[in-house]
């Protein structure tokens, strides 16, 4: 290639411009294609996700490539990417091999090793399932396992995740709205307490995961039903998590973890069908969707719940929240907006004052859908919109994460964007904020009574969130 191209598909790829690096490479008469056209080629099929067509490419040049650590890189690149990971390993310990202080190499070999290890213990799981598939009579769910004392009926607990026995009605339109059968022992568990917070919420993995190295937490376990927000068809439901969140379309999310929406833990429904007897696992969110299996059935997994207090870190991770919570430096937005407001005397305090009653509530320092976490969203869009007055949905939401989420110091680093829009979409609805020509704002008596609710949390006082309009009518 001349030095001209070269340049130009350079600045394409730093811009991300990759349907322009292929249409102009075509236009070369595949006979003139040399090695660095075609390994350009290839590289931009795959930022591009075509992964099958990068191959192809690849092994146009596979004999001038044997010599190039690059060459295999990339070769592992659209491997793992089409999961077939073991062809990954191969092409990527030969790159380490040709250039083993390659750190891109190392870290995507060293994530392929680790799903094909899960990959092989599955196919394991399933040979010794099918070995055992006729298994007789099937023993009473959680027979010899006292459940005296497995959940934590807190205030919260109750609120947000407890539903009313179901029916055997309401059990079937719930399977049928979901696609799947639910496992015997799970529906047992929830004719007993349909749903909650139980006291032992950590479960142990052998693979690390963005949680912890050695195990995962749950923060609620969702019921069968439709009213409460963290049931299977709640508003933060399995569908939402699928459809909303990105979560893949193998199963039911039967948990919600402390992550704020960033890892759950579902039934896999892969190896048995829609009526078959799923697998609990893990999925991570915050490493490209990735699975761990956690146990052959959602029975094993209530028997291997254990204390927070196996792991010994809670304890620190609350104090460290609370200090955060209580010193911790404000975020320069939040600072800005905070200095600009006449109406609230000490706002800095009463902010970290109701902060810090979440994080002795939850433990941590995350908002989710409860009382406390909504009036801190209103708070946060009452300042902005205070010094903002001409914010459009889209603007407010793209600067959220400025003001706590990502807040430094005084932050939660992440937060749940599905969470974030729902919660303005359903202002929106109430009436609570208005829109005029695209611009957003709290009407007077709703801003008037987010602050009369900060003022009141913060005196410690027992706070309610203020009612729609339309429920004043």
């Amino acid at each position: 290639m001349d030095k001209e191209l070269i340049v130009q598909l350079m600045q394409w790829h730093e811009d991300d411009e990759h349907q322009k690096i292929v249409d102009t490479l075509m236009e070369i008469p595949p006979e003139d294609r040399d090695y660095e056209v075609i390994s350009s080629l290839a590289r931009a099929y795959n930022n591009l996700e075509r992964y099958e067509e990068a191959l192809e490419q690849f092994a146009m040049i596979a004999e001038q490539g044997q010599n190039d650590p690059l060459w295999h890189y990339r070769m592992g690149y659209s491997y793992y990417y089409l999961n077939r990971y073991e062809e990954a390993v191969n092409v990527l310990s030969i790159a380490q091999d040709l250039d083993p202080d390659d750190e891109y190499t190392a870290m995507l070999l060293n994530s392929s090793q680790r799903k094909l290890h899960k990959e092989q213990q599955a196919a394991a799981r399933r040979a010794v399932r099918e070995q055992h598939h006729d298994s007789g009579t099937a023993a009473t769910p959680f027979e010899g396992m006292d459940l005296t004392g497995f959940w934590d009926d807190s205030d919260y607990a109750v609120r947000e995740y407890v539903s009313a026995t179901p029916t055997d009605e309401l059990i079937a339109s719930v399977e049928e709205e979901l696609g799947y059968k639910l496992p015997a022992s799970y529906i047992h568990l929830m004719k007993q307490h349909n749903g909650g917070v139980p006291n032992t919420t950590c479960f142990p993995t052998e693979d690390p995961t963005s949680w912890a190295e050695d195990h995962i937490a749950i923060t609620g376990i969702m019921g069968i039903g439709r009213e409460k927000s963290y049931s299977l068809c709640g508003d933060l439901g399995s569908l939402f998590m699928i459809e909303e969140w990105g979560y893949p379309d193998i199963g039911v999310v039967i948990c919600d973890c402390p992550s704020a929406g960033h890892d759950v833990v579902m039934l896999d429904y892969r190896n048995c069908g829609r009526d078959g007897e799923p697998e609990v696992i893990h999925v991570d969110q915050e490493n490209d969707y990735e699975i761990t299996f956690l146990a052959q059935d959602f029975e094993t997994f209530i028997r291997g719940l254990v204390s927070e207090d196996e792991y010994d870190t809670s304890q620190e991770d609350k104090e460290e929240d609370l200090r955060k919570v209580a010193v911790g430096k404000f975020s320069p937005l939040l600072t800005e907006l905070s200095s600009s407001v006449t109406e609230v005397d000490q706002l800095e305090q009463k902010i970290r004052k109701v902060c810090t009653r979440i994080v002795e509530v939850k433990g941590h320092f995350h908002f989710h859908a409860d009382e406390l976490s909504t009036l801190m969203y209103d708070v946060q869009f009452w300042l902005y919109t205070n010094s903002y007055p001409n914010t459009s949905r889209q603007q407010y939401l793209d600067v959220y994460e400025k003001m706590i989420a990502f807040g430094g110091e005084f932050g939660q680093g992440g937060y749940a964007p599905g969470w974030i829009s729902d919660w303005l979409d359903g202002r929106i609805r109430e009436g609570l904020i208005v829109q005029d020509n695209g611009v957003l704002s709290f009407t007077d008596q709703a801003r008037s009574e987010v602050i009369a609710w900060l003022e009141a949390e913060a005196a410690e006082e027992d706070g309610a969130p203020f009612k729609s309009q339309s429920t004043k009518r």
